[in-house]
C-alpha cells in the first residue's frame, strides 16, 4: 500500500457538489480550502453519537479538516473553517490506519468518517486498508449530505452505515447559513441514494453497533421551526416514515458567527416540542430526541488531544 496515493480525482477536483475544478494535486486549494494531502484534525474514540453508532465502547472517528459547507453555527469550527491551518495535521494513509487500528484494538467497534465529502478517495483507501489488516467492523459515513449522488453510489461497497444531516428544506436558508445555492435538492438526491442502498432497516450486530442502515440527523435551529417542519415533511413524503431520525436540540449560540438575533440564543422548549410533535404527527416512530440541556454537552475542543474525552 502506498502511503502517499495519487488520486486523479484531485487533478481537477469535482468530487463534491462545489465542482470547483481546482488541481489539488498541484498544491492548489479547492473551495474546501484543502490541497490533496490528507489533513486530519483528530482520530479519536467518540462516545457521543447515537447509541447504535457509538455502541458500548465508542466509535473510532476520523475528523477530516475543513468542510465543503461553511455553516455559520458549526460546533466544529476549529477544524471545519477553510481559514484554519493544517500545519501539524498532515497524515499519511499508513499513519491514519495505524491510529484507527490502535483504537479498534482498544475496544472501539466501528470506524466513522466525519465531514468526508472532500476526501472520498482517501475514505476508500482507508476502508480497504483496514479491511486488509483483518478488521471486520462497520464503517460510518458522517456527512452534511452535500454529496454527489454518483459519489454515494460509488461508496456503496465501502460504507455500512450512512449518517447524513438533512439541514435545510429551504434553499434560501442554506444559502444564508451554509453558503450553498442548492442544498435541499442536492442533499435530498444523496439521501435517496443512501435509502436505495439501505432502506428502513437498521441492523445491529452482536457487539451493539449498527452494521447496516441509515440514520438522518436534523439540528433544529432557533427561529427557523418552519424549516424543520418542512424537513420532516420532505423525509416523510420523499423517503419514508420508517427511517431512523435523530432530532437534535443541541444548537449552541456560542458557535454562531452572524447577526441574526434568533440564532444568538439557544433553542427553546416550545420550538423543539413543536418539531417533536410534527415528528409523531407524520408517523415517524424510529429515532432519538434530545434533552433541552443538550446544547451544553456537545462542545468539542479540538485544541485538546482528546476533544470529546477527558481520559483515553
Amino acid at each position: 500500500m502506498s502511503t502517499h496515493p495519487y488520486f486523479t480525482e484531485f487533478d481537477a477536483c469535482r468530487i463534491c457538489p462545489r465542482k470547483c475544478g481546482v488541481n489539488r494535486n498541484q498544491g492548489r486549494r479547492g473551495t474546501c480550502g484543502l490541497d490533496a494531502r490528507l489533513a486530519v484534525a483528530s482520530i479519536v474514540r467518540h462516545r457521543g453519537e447515537e447509541p447504535p453508532v457509538s455502541g458500548p465502547n465508542g466509535i473510532a472517528n476520523v475528523f477530516f479538516m475543513h468542510c465543503n459547507l461553511q455553516c455559520a453555527y458549526c460546533q466544529n469550527f476549529q477544524i471545519s473553517s477553510t481559514t484554519c491551518s493544517t500545519d501539524g495535521f498532515i497524515f499519511t494513509v499508513e499513519q491514519a490506519c495505524d491510529e484507527i487500528a490502535r483504537l479498534l484494538d482498544s475496544g472501539c467497534g466501528a470506524v466513522g468518517f466525519v465531514s468526508p465529502s472532500h476526501y472520498i478517495p482517501y475514505v476508500k483507501v482507508i476502508v480497504s486498508e483496514i479491511r486488509h489488516r483483518g478488521y471486520n467492523v462497520p464503517f460510518v459515513y458522517n456527512t452534511n449530505a452535500y454529496d454527489l449522488v454518483e459519489q454515494i453510489r460509488d461508496l456503496e461497497e465501502y460504507i455500512d452505515v450512512w449518517l447524513p444531516d438533512f439541514k435545510y428544506a429551504q434553499t434560501d436558508l442554506g444559502r444564508k447559513l451554509s453558503r450553498v445555492p442548492d442544498y435541499p435538492q442536492v442533499a435530498l438526491s444523496a439521501l435517496k441514494e443512501m435509502y436505495r442502498q439501505k432502506g428502513n432497516t437498521l441492523i445491529i450486530n452482536e457487539h451493539g453497533y449498527a452494521e447496516s442502515g441509515i440514520i438522518i440527523r436534523h439540528l433544529v435551529l432557533p427561529g427557523h421551526i418552519d424549516n424543520s417542519l418542512q424537513v420532516l415533511d420532505t423525509i416523510a413524503w420523499e423517503l419514508s416514515t420508517g427511517i431512523h431520525i435523530s432530532l437534535m436540540s443541541q444548537y449552541n449560540p456560542a458557535f454562531y458567527q452572524g447577526e441574526e438575533i434568533s440564532l444568538k440564543r439557544p433553542l427553546n422548549f416550545h420550538e423543539y416540542s413543536e418539531v417533536v410533535e410534527k415528528f409523531h404527527e407524520l408517523g415517524f416512530y424510529r429515532g432519538w430526541i434530545q434533552d433541552m440541556d443538550s446544547f451544553g454537552h456537545y462542545n468539542p475542543d479540538f485544541e485538546q488531544e482528546h476533544p470529546f474525552e477527558t481520559t483515553k
